[in-house]
């Protein structure tokens, strides 16, 4: 494991804990040549889970590319990134329980979206405004809509 801050390859383990549910191992590094700290986590590598893109072409879910996804409709808001790893965590759970080895990417944004709609709902609007492909401001207003709606509907 090499040190995110100077690339020295050689650290040491400070801390070990399981993750709540067991699925994970969080570990706390601490490198030999610069002293800083960071943490890692480790899995059971299964199968891959394949993502159909819209073209139907398919390549391994990535879960860091969707973390970075998630995060950009995120900016300047009040989301944490235990929020945001929880969301991910929850979509990886929830295909890995369907026994499912591949996934159309729709299915994955829609999931993101239904989680993000209960958190924040301006990184809903802004995830969604890139993952539905808003072409003017009328696909824009048409989901603001929606969401009223569905706010109304909860009172």
């Amino acid at each position: 494991m090499r040190c995110p801050y100077c690339n020295f390859s050689d650290n040491k383990v400070i801390d070990s804990r399981p993750s709540d549910d067991d699925s994970t191992i969080r570990r706390r590094r601490e490198c030999c040549n610069c002293g800083e700290r960071f943490t890692t986590y480790e899995r059971v590598e299964l199968m891959p889970l394949m993502v159909i893109k819209k073209d139907g072409s398919r390549q391994p879910f990535d879960r860091e590319k969707l973390i970075a996804g998630i995060m950009k409709s995120c900016e300047k808001r009040p989301v944490t990134t235990a929020q945001i790893e929880e969301i991910v965590h929850t979509i990886e759970q929830s295909e890995g329980n369907k026994l499912r080895r591949e996934i159309p990417s729709f299915e994955i944004g829609e999931l993101v979206l239904e989680q993000l709609r209960g958190i924040d709902e301006v990184a809903y609007i802004r995830f969604a405004s890139v993952y539905r492909e808003f072409a003017d401001v009328s696909s824009f207003l048409e989901e603001l809509g929606g969401l009223f709606k569905a706010g109304a509907d909860n009172i």
